[in-house]
């Protein structure tokens, strides 16, 4: 069930870019970090209503950091400097993050299987995603792959330190979106504010942090918690295969055979690292 639940949040995060260049301000990346981060952290803590406490406040700040501040801001940066499916290439790099950090830091096996599905993946979203010649921004290549280390050293650390004992793990997903959201407040003064803000833009910023933030990273640490980091991660080019899928239903674009082979191989990668480690064992079982 975690697993299924865990599998619905690359879902949310498929729109994140389509949100981003139709409904945000252009070239606000750190006004959408903030608000898609703190409103939501807000909300969570009005519920918990619990503050961290001793060695929680670095350990929240880290996470924080990492999850949310630098993750955001350096996600929205390469939306607004790259086009869709160089971002989302870059970014979908943050498994291989993953398994690069686990062996130390959690002390876990990437197997075989998992390493060549995060290439093949990667692999796979650049066919799925990159559709002709594309000019690249040095400054959006950076912050794509800023964006992939920030994700996946946070959710490395995520996993090892987990939660106190005596607070639910909801209350440090509060924590960390509501000091990711914060501070980055301070940078405002140098991006500046937009002249106005539209309905369409609160309507986007409003979705990105119920739907985005609050909702999806509700269902994703708590999924982290009971399940494989590394599995867990791996469900990350679910979120380029549904951007795809989105233009497809609702833009009406049409694929090409590169973009056909390219969502197979996600799909098989995804198959490799989730389905096939669970029939092995049923069939040793047997």
């Amino acid at each position: 069930m975690e697993f299924l639940k865990a599998s619905v949040v690359p879902v949310i995060w498929s729109t994140t870019y389509v949100v981003t260049a139709q409904f945000l301000p252009p070239d606000r990346p750190i006004l959408a970090a903030i608000l898609r981060a703190l409103p939501a952290g807000l909300v969570l803590l009005l519920i918990v209503r619990t503050l961290p406490k001793g060695q929680w406040w670095w350990k929240s700040s880290i996470l924080a950091l990492a999850n949310f501040t630098g993750f955001f801001g350096l996600l929205f940066l390469a939306a607004y400097q790259l086009p869709n499916g160089v971002a989302a290439v870059l970014t979908n790099t943050s498994p291989l993050v993953v398994m690069i950090l686990a062996p130390f830091l959690l002390g876990v096996r990437v197997t075989r299987i998992q390493i060549g599905a995060g290439l093949v993946a990667v692999l796979g979203v650049a066919g799925l995603t990159l559709t002709g010649p594309v000019a690249l921004s040095p400054l959006g290549v950076v912050a794509g792959l800023g964006a992939s280390a920030c994700i996946g050293a946070g959710t490395v650390l995520a996993k090892r330190w987990g939660r106190p004992d005596d607070v639910p793990q909801i209350a440090v997903t509060s924590w960390q979106l509501t000091l990711g959201g914060l501070f980055p407040v301070p940078f405002l003064a140098w991006e500046g504010l937009p002249e106005r803000l539209t309905w369409v833009n609160i309507a986007g910023y409003a979705y990105l942090s119920i739907f985005g933030a609050l909702i999806a990273y509700i269902i994703w640490f708590s999924a982290l918690a009971r399940l494989d980091a590394v599995r867990v991660a791996l469900l990350a080019p679910i979120t380029p295969l549904c951007a795809t899928l989105i233009a497809v239903i609702f833009v009406h674009e049409r694929l090409s055979a590169l973009q056909w082979a390219g969502g197979a191989l996600v799909v098989a990668s995804l198959a490799a690292t989730q389905l096939l480690p669970a029939l092995m064992r049923k069939r040793t079982q047997q």
